[in-house]
């Protein structure tokens, strides 16, 4: 089953609360980081990825759609591959993407704990792609607006949807079409709760399924 739906946008840009939503209007499972957590062994095929010999398929086996990292820094190979999935952009205001990015998901803390940890190998490859600029307010900050520009400029109109987080359900079931659902457009992974969940897997020198909540119960 080819992908659907490519999500092309950097972590700490609404993409739980995406990932949730493509579940909730049938484009689901949708891989995401958490996907990582929950199964491990995944980490070997996208080190291969990072190494110039992905295998697409057999990464995204059952998988209709796709969002957050790793996959999104493979938007252009995705794309590519799959030319007939829609694109889905999520985009925040630049300095509020790079100070919840750099209280959560690249904080100095959470990189030295997941480092340390089994995945550790790849999640270098992710941190690879900031080289060694990830504190950098102005590199990240002028990172994120190109990479933003890339995938508009790259990206047929047609086939992409340019989502600014807290947009509700209308533009992206109108993009899809699908029907609106009759519940509240999901809104998962706040910086707050996000803080909380890395620093109890800090604490561990791990994280598991279990130490998810992405709102299931």
């Amino acid at each position: 089953m080819p992908l659907e739906i490519v999500g092309a946008a950097y972590p700490r840009t609404g993409t739980v609360s995406l990932k949730m939503a493509l579940e909730q209007i049938g484009f689901g499972p949708c891989h995401h980081m958490a996907e990582m957590i929950a199964h491990p062994e995944m980490g070997a095929m996208w080190i291969a990825a990072a190494q110039g010999r992905p295998d697409w398929d057999a990464i995204f086996a059952g998988y209709r759609s796709c969002a957050d990292a790793p996959s999104c820094y493979y938007w252009r190979e995705l794309t590519a591959k799959y030319p007939h999935a829609r694109v889905i952009l999520t985009e925040r205001d630049p300095e509020d993407w790079f100070a919840s990015a750099n209280s959560t998901v690249f904080s100095p803390a959470w990189v030295e704990a997941t480092l340390k940890m089994p995945l550790g190998p790849f999640f270098q490859t992710l941190y690879d792609f900031y080289g060694d600029k990830i504190y950098d307010h102005d590199f990240m900050v002028a990172t994120y607006k190109s990479y933003c520009e890339d995938v508009r400029r790259t990206i047929p109109a047609e086939r992409l949807l340019v989502y600014r987080t807290g947009s509700g359900w209308e533009p992206l079931c109108r993009f899809l079409g699908v029907a609106v659902p009759d519940a509240p457009f999901p809104k998962l992974n706040t910086r707050d709760e996000m803080q909380a969940m890395l620093s109890k897997a800090i604490d561990k020198g791990s994280m598991g399924p279990d130490d998810i909540d992405l709102g299931h119960h």
